[in-house]
């Protein structure tokens, strides 16, 4: 069953579950480096706005035993628990001056993103784009962000350089950076495993000059390497220049150059994490970046 035809027995099964009263639909969403996601949206009266559920997680469970009655149960119960009780009131993103201090900037790859790029404002960094979002924080939502189309640019009487100002304040004001070794990080993901095999690798990478560079919520943070001065700080007294390795949307890593270190390796590292670690709407870019210390500037080296 392709996803399609999945999407369309889902739509048609939530639809008779839920009844009258509700509007179930299926859409195509499309994400970062032109991935396409299939989303289930439920409104019910009197509601405006509607939690998106992705249905292609739903199909590769039933694909691998999951009965379609359970899947369609666990959609059920995500509907009912993330739906919201009343209308929310969006008329403020019509105002600029209601946005403008949540006006912040993310980093995407250019390549794979051509069609999104023609409907948004961005900026052009080596071979990435600098965009814009509204970083929305409220009581019926939650945290999300809006990202910003031209034809908000549009309505805001605003242009690309005013929101590229805003979003150079708003994003490490609301976003502010962290770096932590490599250890440290996947300790995180890991949890507090105090096998032997887990302190010998922690011992491991507490001696690989790895950091990863991200935000405090560790979210679209690979952009803090535009934050001004963050990457002079990490430089230090030394003046330390470092290879960057785009590990995702969300962190890149800085790797010291020593002098030892071989470009061509770490560039096929870059590649193969994207290809077999990374979610394909994650991948930032293949490339391999370079932080001179000396003119403070980022580059590509290969």
């Amino acid at each position: 069953m392709n996803i399609n035809e999945f999407a369309g027995k889902v739509c048609k099964a939530v639809k008779k579950e839920l009844g009258a009263g509700y509007r179930v639909e299926c859409k195509e969403v499309r994400k970062n480096n032109g991935v396409i996601l299939h989303g289930l949206l439920v409104l019910g009266e009197n509601q405006n706005v509607a939690p998106t559920i992705y249905l292609d997680t739903f199909l590769e469970a039933y694909e691998s035993g999951a009965t379609f009655k359970s899947v369609l149960q666990r959609l059920l119960d995500i509907c009912r628990e993330d739906m919201l009780k009343e209308a929310v009131d969006m008329e403020f993103f019509r105002s600029f001056e209601q946005v403008r201090d949540r006006i912040c900037y993310r980093l995407i790859g250019r390549k794979g993103n051509e069609e999104l790029l023609e409907d948004i404002p961005y900026i052009e960094f080596l071979d990435l784009a600098i965009c814009f979002y509204y970083a929305y924080h409220g009581e019926a939502l939650g945290d999300g962000t809006i990202l910003v189309h031209n034809s908000h640019m549009e309505l805001w009487d605003t242009c690309t350089a005013e929101l590229f100002g805003m979003a150079k304040r708003n994003t490490q004001k609301l976003f502010p950076w962290v770096c932590s070794s490599i250890a440290e990080v996947l300790g995180e993901i890991a949890g507090e495993d105090e096998s032997p095999e887990a302190e010998e690798q922690e011992a491991f990478l507490q001696e690989v000059p790895m950091q990863v560079l991200s935000n405090e919520k560790r979210t679209q943070g690979a952009v803090c390497m535009l934050y001004p001065g963050v990457l002079d700080v990490l430089a230090g007294e030394e003046k330390r220049n470092f290879y960057i390795l785009p590990s995702s949307v969300h962190e890149v890593i800085l790797l010291e150059d020593t002098g030892v270190g071989s470009v061509p390796e770490l560039k096929k590292m870059v590649t193969e994490v994207n290809a077999t670690q990374v979610a394909p709407e994650e991948v930032l870019s293949d490339s391999l970046y370079y932080y001179d210390s000396t003119d403070k500037r980022v580059k590509i080296i290969f």
